[in-house]
């Protein structure tokens, strides 16, 4: 079953970005024939973070969480190719969903067949715990899917803004604006002006205001 929805969750960051890195090349070179490699890259750096995230809180181990990332990814460009995902009969959002969902079930499949094969005969009509496949849908999912879809929108706005602005403009911004810290606490930690602290608000706040609006229009219609 998946977790709480108000507990806290997030993979340890450093490490975790770096292994998404080649996950994401691997991912691409497994790509290399089809069109537009570079749109695919933009939508893995987009959304590897949330279907990591759902997968592991659906109840899979990390190896089985990436195995879910590559393989929903590759499924969504497969039916791209054939223009399988209709505006018309529902949101990208939701879609997306059921390509990630079916990903997190094929995992358990996996698991429980790789598992009986370990039973002996005496526990062959036992009850086991990989005998349920986890629930992903009703109104714990909705609860678990809107919460990590708005916070991967935010994580990869902010991604985006990194590379569209100074890194010491951004580290401004992530103290004041992300970890809270006063405009004073700033300047005695960086040596700057109170000045520079509200600028640097101003314009990384401006940049990830319309990294945001572009991710969720994204989201609306990922063809554009």
């Amino acid at each position: 079953m998946f977790d709480d929805p108000d507990t806290e969750f997030e993979p340890p960051n450093e490490e975790l970005e770096q292994y998404a890195d080649r996950t994401r090349k691997s991912l691409i070179a497994r790509l290399e024939n089809w069109e537009d490699q570079r749109s695919w890259d933009e939508f893995y750096r987009t959304y590897w973070r949330l279907i990591y995230t759902v997968a592991l809180k659906a109840g899979l181990r990390e190896d089985e969480a990436w195995d879910v990332v590559q393989e929903t990814i590759l499924s969504i460009a497969k039916q791209s190719r054939k223009q399988m995902y209709d505006p018309a009969q529902g949101s990208f959002k939701m879609w997306l969903w059921n390509m990630t969902r079916w990903r997190i079930n094929d995992q358990f499949r996996r698991r429980k067949k790789d598992t009986s094969m370990l039973l002996n005969n005496d526990m062959a009509g036992a009850e086991h715990p990989l005998e349920q496949i986890p629930d992903q849908s009703g109104e714990n999912f909705e609860k678990v899917w809107d919460k990590e879809w708005q916070n991967n929108l935010m994580q990869a706005a902010l991604a985006r803004v990194k590379t569209k602005v100074s890194p010491k403009q951004y580290q401004i911004f992530d103290y004041n604006v992300l970890r809270g810290m006063s405009p004073a606490e700033i300047r005695k930690k960086l040596r700057i002006s109170i000045a520079q602290v509200y600028l640097a608000k101003h314009r990384v706040g401006g940049v990830l205001k319309k990294e945001l609006e572009y991710l969720k229009a994204q989201g609306e219609d990922p063809a554009n």
